[in-house]
């Protein structure tokens, strides 16, 4: 059951990913991570405030804070390399960040089975592949510098969320969003924009914010019962739910190499599940 709901939390990453990419190419990412974060904490307020008699204040606020500024700084940082970057080159390297939660888990104590070490290192190596990697040309500094960012960022949200949502996944992504919200919406007056973006472009970014609060949910509850370190590479497995998002719907064509990485990232997610 662990496995199918961190699973799920790839796929569902995956798929908000791919068209908040899409969203990213009309507007600036920092305007589609605000608005995104802003809908999604609308409805993720909306269901602890029906709920608000189970509320306590213990053990997650400080995680969901730590998740929320980390998951921000990720996503301007994965965004804006997109736009200024070659994909290939962006992608795997925020990939790698799955590596940030494995080593921290491991750290606290946790022991993966030799399996579940097998079925890692073939996942992780399956993501970076499907991400598509630029093998040649030049590479500017600029989109490595922030995929880099975000990889770090993305590792240590994925970390964070874990340990707060052993206390309550709810309440701690409601942390999460307060925080990142907060901060975006103090950007936003002082630059007195909100990005461009119009009334008929909310729709689509509230599926897109939801999206990611679903995934974030079925990752934090994967990771709370089960091992931070398992759990977070089966939920990065993402980058390739977007690349096969982008062959089917925009026929981005997949070169051999994401074809390989794809086979090895299933093959190594039914390691870890088995």
């Amino acid at each position: 059951m662990v496995s199918l709901l961190a699973l799920a939390s790839s796929l569902v990453w995956g798929t908000s990913d791919f068209f908040a990419g899409l969203a990213s190419r009309r507007r600036p990412a920092v305007a589609v991570v605000g608005w995104t974060q802003g809908l999604a904490l609308l409805v993720v307020s909306s269901i602890v405030a029906v709920r608000w008699d189970t509320v306590t204040f213990e053990g997650w606020p400080w995680w969901s804070v730590a998740a929320g500024l980390s998951g921000m700084v990720g996503l301007i940082c994965f965004y804006s390399a997109l736009s200024s970057g070659t994909m290939g080159v962006v992608a795997p390297i925020a990939a790698l960040g799955v590596v940030v939660p494995v080593v921290l888990g491991v750290a606290s104590g946790e022991t993966p089975s030799p399996w579940a070490w097998v079925g890692m290192v073939v996942a992780i190596i399956g993501v970076t592949l499907a991400s598509g990697p630029e093998l040649s040309g030049d590479v500017s500094v600029r989109p490595v510098v922030l995929a880099s960012v975000a990889a770090v960022a993305f590792g240590l949200a994925l970390f964070c969320l874990d340990r707060g949502a052993r206390d309550s996944a709810l309440l701690t992504l409601w942390g999460m969003r307060i925080t990142s919200v907060s901060i975006l919406l103090v950007v936003a007056l002082v630059l007195r924009n909100v990005g461009g973006v119009r009334p008929r472009e909310v729709p689509g970014l509230l599926v897109i914010g939801c999206g990611d609060l679903g995934a974030n949910f079925l990752f934090g509850i994967a990771s709370s019962r089960g091992q931070v370190s398992v759990a977070s590479v089966l939920g990065s497995l993402y980058p390739v739910v977007t690349t096969v998002l982008a062959r089917v719907v925009i026929g981005e064509r997949l070169r051999r190499v994401q074809q390989v990485g794809v086979l090895l990232a299933i093959g190594g997610a039914c390691v870890i599940a088995l």
